[in-house]
């Protein structure tokens, strides 16, 4: 792109030290921005595992750089072991698969000379594909969005789940920036509250209207005040294009199709998994039964409740109106336009 963008985001979520990776840690916010030093690979799948750092396109370049730590304490031979504690910290987002897979062909490719250098430079430029994919996907999925918009969103995919923009908010904050957004409504979602503490803070500090709302107010909201779109980012997507996104998910897709309100789904190649046939076989994530029973610590339900904490969900691909990725807008929504969009291929 030869324009410069017009949106930044002041926050830096995870910033390159040359030894470390300092993270922010989401954990906290919206209510104090502190940061935690990752010096090795283990300190990268923590912070991942633990939520400080999240959203499947960021665990992806974090790991990247994950990575080249692994390379600056053990050199080759300490890739595989690292490689295997990054995939594990997060199953369901297959970013984070995509960049250490990335980082161990790079160390194949790797000529004469410093691995580190080398691997620190991967993670860079994997690094900044990101930021240029969130700008043109902002641009595409901007342009499926009409004067006066009022749109839902759920979880964050904004810029603190990116290395940019951020997927399903880079959007709506774009066509903002167009004057085509009247009014967004962030689904809280429960359990973890992205929705209320990540993506209501970024939304406000940019200046967009919008109001939070409750996950069971969705089907009231869609009803009742003239919903234009459901705008979100995805984990993984399968070869038939089924959408595994933050749990809630699938729920708004069954309320939109109700509604008539187009359902989008914004997500970077790399989320893609073409290895992967349908969303059944998809892993999904089984997080603490804590997260459901307590709120920052404090409990919410009777002493020795069980609960379940399924972290994704499954959208089938007829549920979708549009998958927008960096490659182009896969329309209508089927594994057949999934890999012509984003492979080039027929």
């Amino acid at each position: 792109m030869s324009e410069v963008f017009p949106l930044k985001d002041p926050v830096r979520h995870i910033i390159w030290k040359g030894d470390r990776l300092r993270v922010l840690d989401q954990r906290l916010l919206p209510r104090r921005i502190s940061y935690i030093d990752c010096r090795t690979p283990a300190g990268v799948a923590k912070a991942t595992k633990d939520m400080a750092l999240r959203g499947a396109p960021l665990i992806g370049c974090a790991a990247a750089f994950g990575m080249a730590l692994a390379a600056k304490k053990g050199g080759k031979r300490a890739l595989p072991e690292a490689a295997a504690l990054l995939k594990s910290a997060r199953p369901t987002a297959v970013n984070l698969a995509c960049a250490v897979d990335r980082m161990l062909e790079a160390a194949r490719f790797c000529p004469n000379g410093d691995l580190f250098a080398h691997l620190a430079g991967a993670a860079l430029a994997f690094y900044e594909e990101d930021i240029l994919a969130n700008q043109t996907m902002a641009k595409l999925g901007a342009s499926l969005m009409h004067r006066g918009s009022r749109v839902i969103t759920h979880c964050n995919a904004g810029a603190l789940a990116t290395a940019g923009l951020g997927t399903a908010v880079g959007i709506i904050r774009y066509a903002h920036h167009l004057g085509k957004i009247e009014h967004v409504y962030p689904c809280e979602t429960r359990p973890y509250l992205q929705g209320s503490r990540l993506t209501l803070w970024e939304l406000m500090r940019a200046k967009v209207p919008a109001t939070l709302i409750t996950d069971n107010m969705a089907a009231h909201v869609m009803k009742t005040q003239r919903i234009s779109a459901v705008i979100v980012g995805s984990d993984r997507i399968a070869a038939n294009a089924d959408v595994c996104n933050k749990i809630g998910t699938y729920g708004l897709a069954i309320l939109a199709r109700h509604h008539g309100i187009p359902f989008i789904v914004a997500a970077p190649a790399t989320t893609v998994d073409f290895m992967t046939p349908d969303g059944s076989a998809i892993p999904i994530e089984e997080r603490s039964a804590s997260e459901v029973l307590e709120i920052h610590g404090r409990p919410i339900a009777p002493a020795g409740a069980r609960a379940r904490h399924p972290a994704f969900d499954v959208t089938p691909h007829e549920l979708v109106t549009a998958i927008v990725t960096e490659k182009g807008i896969v329309r209508p929504v089927n594994g057949r336009n999934l890999k012509r969009i984003v492979l080039g291929k027929k």
